[in-house]
């Protein structure tokens, strides 16, 4: 399975369906953003190059997600 096919799959699980899905993916493509976006995803976060940025990304989802 890709990544879009696990988020169909997760949302179609009635005991998944709840959880907030982000995706991490090198593409920055704005078809592929909207895509993951339309089978589900309720973040998209691109691959950065630089570690520091990639830990400032992974912080800035756990406040959001898991810091209610």
């Amino acid at each position: 399975l890709d990544g879009r096919e696990v988020v169909q799959a997760i949302r179609a699980d009635p005991q998944m369906r709840h959880l907030p899905v982000v995706a991490l993916s090198s593409s920055g493509e704005p078809s592929d953003v909207d895509a993951t976006f339309a089978s589900g995803a309720d973040s998209y976060l691109q691959k950065p190059v630089d570690f520091v940025r990639f830990i400032d990304d992974v912080r800035a989802l756990r406040e959001r997600w898991l810091e209610r």
